[in-house]
């Protein structure tokens, strides 16, 4: 039975309409502060806190639950003797529901150039420690964190006169869940605060279900998807606009997809499978971006997923309706476009904003994290050397950086051929880089002659170079550093084409 709630919380959705029901049912309902004015205002006869401690709120409200008529009312074992002695030798009430959420930590430290003190003041004591106590004794105190459980324990408290053990005992995981990622906010604030960067003495996180999914990557695996507690970004920010839910592959593609087609400032599209790219181009418009990355591949194009950096318009809506494609992704989509494309009622449309710079990748290992910087490192011609005796036009220039600005998005080894504007041919995830380099030179067939070969990594020997010069490789950008550079260089010497080391490396496994 609920004689007597505690409610304090900064997150005031629906609280009123929470502690009226709570009273009406005869509850009596004590609070504080700001949650005391607001139920108070509307009508509902609750009490103060001080009114249990018999101490005023204090120190800015700093101190105000932190009191042994608080915690004793909520920690009290009720059918343990010495507690129930202890409880009427000194006048404590027990506190059966507690109904608590935290100061706005995360969207304080989310302001532009927050002072630390402000982060710092915005740090919830009490109202942690109250969740604690309730949820540690929910097998007699109820302890909810989540406005959106009041409807629900209304209504079974008008059903059954109480909150059951499975239920209360629900509230009590939730409420420890809670307050970790509570804390966990605090401490990689902190960490930053420090300059700990990236990989700090221990790395924490906190997500918070978004879905269920259907399956993971096969049908026999159980999944779901997460996004980070606090402020929406990345992947966790998307926008589903129209077309069945997304699958577990889906958002391993679309996170590949979206880092891709963001290389480019121009219009540029990016059609992906298996987070690998099937065709990819720029151009002075999207529809032609789009068509061009279509035409680099159309037979692997179908059924992939569609990234574009520009609000797509019923021109490219057009071309992408005529095949099959899982998902379309763009950071907007004009009204015709979406009518165009809603027609189709399976196909996937998202919008999200520009990925952020500056995050972390994260890859789960048993026992354990790999946790690492993006592959973001500016670059300039100016770092790069060219090694052979021939030299790259300006046009070969411009499809020397077109390949290299891909390259690193596919699966290693890697090599990619293209042109100034549009990939040509792709050989990704082979266990040798002249096996890449065949697959791909394959795929471009006559178009490769004259065109540009990237490779994410060095070449272990002179083969690549020469199965390319066989093809009509008129330029190779590499990282260089192969203790048998001298090899690739005499072969692309011998073949007049240009080759470019950047001292960089692009490994992506």
């Amino acid at each position: 039975m609920i004689k007597n709630a505690l409610i304090s919380v900064s997150d005031k959705t629906g609280v009123v309409e929470f502690a009226k029901q709570l009273a009406d049912l005869g509850v009596t309902v004590y609070s504080t502060g700001g949650t005391l004015k607001a139920i108070t205002h509307a009508g509902v006869a609750a009490k103060a806190v001080d009114s249990l401690t018999g101490f005023p709120e204090m120190m800015d409200g700093r101190v105000k639950t932190l009191h042994p008529m608080v915690h004793g009312g909520i920690l009290a074992v009720r059918d343990n003797p010495e507690h129930v002695k202890a409880m009427v030798e000194h006048n404590i009430q027990p506190i059966d529901l507690v109904v608590v959420n935290l100061y706005p930590f995360r969207e304080t430290i989310a302001k532009p150039n927050v002072a630390l003190e402000d982060a710092i003041e915005n740090i919830d004591i009490g109202g942690p420690t109250m969740v604690r106590s309730a949820a540690k004794n929910h097998a007699y105190v109820g302890i909810v964190v989540n406005p959106n459980h009041y409807d629900e324990i209304i209504a079974m408290l008008a059903d059954k006169g109480e909150l059951t053990k499975e239920y209360k005992f629900m509230l009590a995981k939730e409420a420890f869940a809670h307050t970790a990622a509570y804390d966990t906010a605090i401490a990689n604030f902190l960490s930053k605060q420090m300059g700990e960067g990236p990989t700090p003495p221990e790395y924490l996180s906190a997500y918070e279900k978004v879905s269920d999914l259907r399956y993971g990557e096969n049908s026999h695996q159980r999944a779901a998807f997460y996004k980070e507690i606090g402020t929406a970004h990345g992947m966790g920010a998307l926008k589903q606009l129209h077309g069945k839910e997304l699958s577990y592959n889906n958002i391993v593609d679309m996170e590949a997809a979206w880092n891709m087609v963001w290389e480019f400032e121009e219009p540029a599209a990016c059609i992906i499978k298996h987070t690998n790219p099937c065709g990819a181009a720029t151009a002075d418009t999207l529809h032609d971006a789009y068509v061009n990355a279509y035409e680099a591949d159309s037979v692997s194009a179908f059924g992939g997923i569609v990234s574009l950096n520009r609000e797509v318009d019923a021109a490219t809506a057009e071309e992408m309706s005529k095949i099959f494609l899982e998902c379309i992704m763009a950071p907007a989509f004009t009204q015709e476009a979406l009518d165009i494309l809603s027609a189709k009622k399976n196909i996937r449309l998202v919008e999200l904003a520009r990925p952020e710079p500056g995050q972390v990748m994260v890859k789960k290992v048993s026992g354990g994290l790999l946790v690492q910087t993006e592959d973001d490192i500016a670059e300039s011609q100016a770092e790069y050397t060219v090694v052979t005796k021939a030299q790259p036009t300006p046009e070969q220039w411009t499809a020397l950086h077109f390949a290299w600005k891909l390259v690193k998005h596919v699966k290693s080894n890697a090599i990619l051929i293209s042109n100034e504007k549009r990939t040509l041919g792709v050989g990704a995830g082979q266990m040798n880089r002249v096996g890449s380099a065949k697959i791909a030179l394959e795929q471009a067939g006559d178009a490769a002659k004259g065109a540009v070969l990237a490779s994410d990594a060095f070449f272990p020997f002179g083969d690549t170079v020469e199965t390319a010069a066989q093809h009509g490789i008129a330029a190779i950008i590499q990282p260089g550093g192969s203790i048998r550079d001298e090899e690739s260089i005499k072969a692309a010497d011998e073949a007049g084409i240009a080759m470019v080391f950047t001292h960089i490396r692009h490994f992506k496994h």
